[in-house]
C-alpha cells in the first residue's frame, strides 16, 4: 500500500507539472528576482576538494538594495562572486553572510539589477500536497520553472554535521537546485534549494525530489547577518566528523584534515557509539548529544569502535567558522 501511494504521489506531481507554469500562479511570482550566481573558492580552501572552487547556482533577490539570498555553500570560503541576469549581464557581489546552522548564504549586487525582489513568505503554510514552483538558474541567470508539490516535512541530518528540524521535501525534482527559489501560490519565497535526494517521500522510500531549506528559518537571524555577517547565537561545538548510518550503527566516513577529530585521533570507518557516555542512535541524536554539552570549543567525549575494541577519545571542539577559511568581514 505504502508503495502504491508513493507512485500515485510521482504520478500527480508529473501531471502537476505540465500545468503549473502556464497558469496565473506563476505570473503571480516576480521570477525575474531568480538570477545566477558564480563563485569563485581558492584552491586552498578547506572545502574546494568537496565543493569545488568554480561555484554556480540560483540566488533570489529579496530587497530593493540588491540582497541576493543563497545556499550558503555556493559562496562559503568564496574570495568573488558574481550575479548573472538574463542576457548573461554579470555584475559583481559582496559576500555578505554565510549561516552554517541553517545553510543560508547572502550577497549584495554592487550595481543595480533592475528586478522585482521577491516578498518572504510563511513556510509554515507548506503541508503535504501544497502546491508550489521551483525556480533555478544553475547561474545562467535565465530560471527554468517548473511545478512540484510537498511531499513530507520532516528533520534532515546531513553528514556534514547539519540537522535542519522542519526541511520541505517536494517532487518531482528540479536538476538546477542549489539556490532554486521555492514559491508560493501568493508569489512569496518559501523556501531556498539545497539538494536532490532520493527519499524525499520520507524515509525508505524511493521518490527523487529536492530539499528546502525553509524561508522562515531565515527571519529570525536576518538582521544579524546582514549587519555582521553570521548569527549572534554563539557557535556549536563542531567536531570535523563525516557521518553515515548503515546498518544500523554511525560510522565516520571522512575527519576534516586538521580538524578537532582529525587531531584527537578519530579516523574513517570507526564507529561513533556514545557521547559522554550516552548511546547514540542515529546521526540526528549524535549531533544532538554533542551540541548540547555547550557551545564551541567545550571537551567532547566520544566513544568510537574500531578493529582495536572501544575507544575513549576527548575532543576539544572548535567553532566550524574558525575552521574555514572566510573573508574577513565575515
Amino acid at each position: 500500500m505504502i508503495a502504491l501511494a508513493i507512485v500515485r504521489r510521482a504520478a500527480l506531481c508529473a501531471a502537476l507539472l505540465s500545468c503549473f507554469v502556464a497558469t496565473s500562479f506563476a505570473v503571480a511570482a516576480p521570477l525575474e528576482a531568480v538570477i545566477g550566481v558564480r563563485a569563485s573558492v581558492p584552491q586552498d580552501a578547506r572545502t574546494a576538494r568537496t565543493l569545488g572552487t568554480d561555484r554556480a547556482g540560483s540566488g533570489i533577490v529579496i530587497d530593493d538594495q540588491g540582497l541576493v539570498l543563497t545556499i550558503g555553500y555556493l559562496v562559503m570560503e568564496a574570495i568573488s562572486a558574481d550575479l548573472i541576469l538574463p542576457g548573461n549581464r554579470s555584475v559583481p557581489a559582496d559576500i555578505v553572510a554565510y549561516d552554517y546552522e541553517t545553510g543560508f548564504g547572502l550577497l549584495r549586487a554592487l550595481a543595480p539589477l533592475g528586478v522585482t525582489p521577491m516578498p518572504l513568505g510563511n513556510s509554515a503554510t507548506l503541508t503535504l500536497d501544497t502546491q508550489a514552483l521551483v525556480a533555478g538558474s544553475s547561474g545562467t541567470g535565465q530560471p527554468k520553472v517548473t511545478g512540484a508539490v510537498v511531499v513530507s516535512r520532516r528533520e534532515f541530518a546531513g553528514y556534514w554535521e547539519y540537522l535542519l528540524p522542519d526541511a520541505i521535501f517536494t517532487a518531482p525534482p528540479h536538476f538546477e537546485f542549489g539556490g532554486a527559489a521555492l514559491i508560493g501560490r501568493d508569489g512569496t519565497l518559501l523556501g531556498v534549494g539545497s539538494l536532490i535526494v532520493g527519499d524525499a517521500g520520507g524515509p525508505e522510500r524511493q521518490m527523487p525530489g529536492n530539499m528546502f531549506v525553509p524561508i522562515d528559518a531565515l527571519k529570525p537571524i536576518l538582521a544579524d547577518l546582514i549587519a555582521t555577517g553570521r548569527s549572534k547565537l554563539p557557535a556549536r561545538p563542531w567536531l570535523g566528523i563525516s557521518s553515515e548510518e548503515a546498518r544500523g550503527r554511525l560510522f565516520v566516513t571522512r575527519v576534516a584534515p586538521g580538524g578537532p577529530a582529525a587531531k584527537a585521533g578519530v579516523a574513517a570507518n570507526d564507529i561513533i557509539v556514545a557521547v559522554a557516555g550516552d548511546p547514540v542512535t542515529d546521526q540526528a541524536d549524535f549531533y544532538r548529544k554533542v551540541w548540547a554539552l555547550g557551545n564551541a570549543g567545550t571537551e567532547v567525549p566520544l566513544t568510537v569502535l574500531n578493529s582495536k575494541g572501544l575507544n575513549e577519545i576527548k575532543i576539544t571542539s572548535a567553532s566550524r567558522y574558525d575552521h574555514l577559511k572566510l573573508k574577513p568581514s565575515y
